[in-house]
């Protein structure tokens, strides 16, 4: 077991639903181990302006159900530089802080990688993000709640296009991952998924809308927001080959990022709440607590920022064989 007695934690990056529930898991577990918790108020921003408090067991009461951070999250220009990190050290020290838990993605777990070697702060890592693309756990914390909000939107969308008879591009969060589209897509019955992850063949997605059943009522195009053309790009080339029909653009934004979590996000975030601080507890830093074949693992910082650039494709045949 370590020396450490004083664990601060803190949200950074975009928000996710579940990074309440997995604040509270590290708030509870700490305590529960004895140590002293902390928070850290809007991310590295927060830890460089000195904005830190106590936290005990009611400070994260009622929070699981929550979408966002009671932590709030912020991006930092100041901890991109020397000296801001080291105002950030000497904020930590003065709370008598020994390690850290960070919820977020690459660019949370980047900054924590140059802390921990500037510093030799112990940090263990969350996975929070809804565009799962972090290597080293199957599934990140918001991910499942994110797709299941597209999922009830598009299904609310398709209702009002078979109305009228009406196909829809759907645009999706995913700047440099195409995973929610295609999950969602799937899972939607969409006729079409465009993602970054994979060059787009116009040809080939106008012949399979030509081929689809004519007495089709409403037609779905799921596109994620990292195409390189986007949403409203991808209706006016679809009605330039088929004029009759009545394209419409729903583009999602940030509803995908709010809302209460899932169960699924909730136990994900409460488990690895745990593993973080029980990891930094037996020596642990500079690595992510993730899930693997539903076990807890933990993967390097180095490794766990390597965004996932290989799709299976087995999904996207799964697309088009059942778009008929």
């Amino acid at each position: 077991m370590s020396n450490i007695k004083n664990i601060a934690v803190l949200t950074s990056g975009g928000d996710s639903p579940g990074m309440n529930a997995g604040i509270r898991a590290v708030i509870r577990s700490g305590i529960y181990h004895g140590m002293n918790m902390f928070g850290i108020r809007r991310g590295y921003d927060g830890m460089v302006q000195g904005d830190i408090i106590a936290m005990d067991a009611k400070s994260v009461a009622n929070i699981i159900q929550r979408g966002g951070t009671i932590l709030k999250t912020a991006r930092s220009d100041e901890f991109r530089t020397v000296e801001g990190r080291k105002q950030a050290y000497e904020n930590l020290k003065k709370h008598d802080i020994d390690a850290l838990v960070v919820i977020g993605g690459d660019g949370t777990f980047t900054g924590a990688s140059k802390f921990i070697e500037e510093f030799d702060i112990p940090i263990i890592g969350m996975p929070g993000t809804i565009d799962n693309d972090l290597n080293g756990t199957d599934f990140t914390i918001g991910y499942d709640t994110a797709i299941n909000t597209v999922v009830d939107a598009v299904d609310k969308i398709r209702d009002t296009a078979e109305s009228h008879d009406r196909l829809f591009v759907v645009e999706v969060m995913g700047r440099d991952s195409g995973l929610i589209a295609l999950r969602s897509g799937i899972s939607t019955g969409a006729e079409a998924v465009l993602i970054p992850e994979l060059e787009v063949d116009y040809d080939a997605i106008m012949k399979r809308l030509d081929k689809t059943r004519k007495n089709k009522s409403s037609r779905i195009i799921i596109v994620a927001e990292g195409d390189k053309e986007g949403g409203l790009v991808v209706a006016e080339k679809i009605k330039a080959n088929f004029p009759a029909y009545d394209v419409r653009v729903s583009i999602l934004g940030h509803i995908q990022r709010g809302g209460s979590p899932t169960c699924m996000d909730r136990v994900l975030a409460s488990r690895l709440g745990v593993a973080a601080v029980e990891g930094l507890l037996e020596g642990r830093k500079g690595e992510m607590a993730g899930l693997i074949c539903g076990n807890v693992q933990f993967t390097p910082f180095n490794k766990a920022i390597k965004h996932i650039d290989k799709i299976n494709t087995n999904l996207t045949r799964i697309v088009e064989i059942l778009s008929l």
